[in-house]
């Protein structure tokens, strides 16, 4: 599944110290664009960092893994959420002491507090993005735990519904620890069509490309878009998307608030 492609609403490049504290804006992030650092483990692409509405703290990153390698020892956060989303290859990701391999598309979870760990299973190099946050509100660890804690899904068991304009996969809706609400899904687009009519709402929004090509609207711009770009969409952007390419286009797109 080398197709997998994704959309988040962030600049192309590297950020300095200064932007890391600024609010984030909307923007489209392009893969190619991103700085790779080498480190000793893995090769790293810092997306970005900084600050949104209702966050006090989001950043982003795409690690690169040799086969049997780990970035770090396994290992938690006192107040922070990790979201982790496999681009490419196969991982193993465990999370207080249960692991699973994981392939494109799979996504694991951890609550602030739960041991969590990756290391690449497989004989090829695996690339994945890692979203870390904390809310500008208190911490709600026991509304987390209430709503299911940690957890790992695999691509392959996520229900595909059929949609009048592709297909869907829906991956979570629910509170955590850090937010009142956080929606993941997958959304297949068929030849020619748009995402919606263009639209604002409350939730801060990601997209992440998993195949094909889009142009984004991001209030009265356009974007292009392809596989392995990232779309960050502020709180009242009006936005939508349409498929650009020759084939139907799928990508993430997660919302939350507090």
């Amino acid at each position: 599944m080398k197709w997998l492609v994704f959309v988040l609403a962030l600049s192309s490049g590297s950020l300095t110290l200064a932007q890391k504290t600024d609010s984030l804006p909307p923007r489209v992030y392009h893969w190619d664009s991103l700085t790779v650092t080498k480190e000793d483990t893995r090769l790293r692409r810092e997306i970005m960092e900084g600050s949104t509405t209702s966050l006090a703290y989001f950043e982003v990153h795409a690690s690169t893994l040799d086969p049997g390698k780990a970035p770090h020892p396994p290992h938690t956060h006192p107040d922070q959420e990790e979201l982790i989303i496999v681009k490419e290859g196969e991982v193993k990701i465990t999370i207080n002491g249960i692991n699973k391999i994981m392939g494109p598309g799979s996504i694991a979870y951890a609550i602030p507090g739960d041991e969590h760990g990756i290391e690449n299973a497989g004989k090829t190099q695996a690339v994945y993005y890692i979203f870390k946050y904390k809310s500008k509100l208190p911490m709600n660890q026991e509304r987390a735990k209430q709503n299911g804690g940690s957890f790992l899904v695999n691509w392959d068991t996520v229900t595909v519904k059929k949609t009048d304009k592709g297909t869907r996969r829906e991956f979570f809706n629910k509170p955590t620890s850090q937010l009142e609400k956080f929606e993941m899904h997958t959304t297949s687009l068929n030849i020619g069509l748009d995402s919606h009519a263009p639209h604002t709402h409350k939730e801060e929004e990601i997209i992440l490309i998993l195949r094909g090509y889009v142009k984004m609207r991001i209030g009265d711009n356009f974007y292009s878009a392809g596989p392995g770009d990232i779309v960050f969409l502020a709180s009242g952007v009006l936005h939508n998307l349409a498929n650009t390419g020759n084939e139907p286009c799928e990508y993430f797109a997660f919302q939350w608030r507090n």
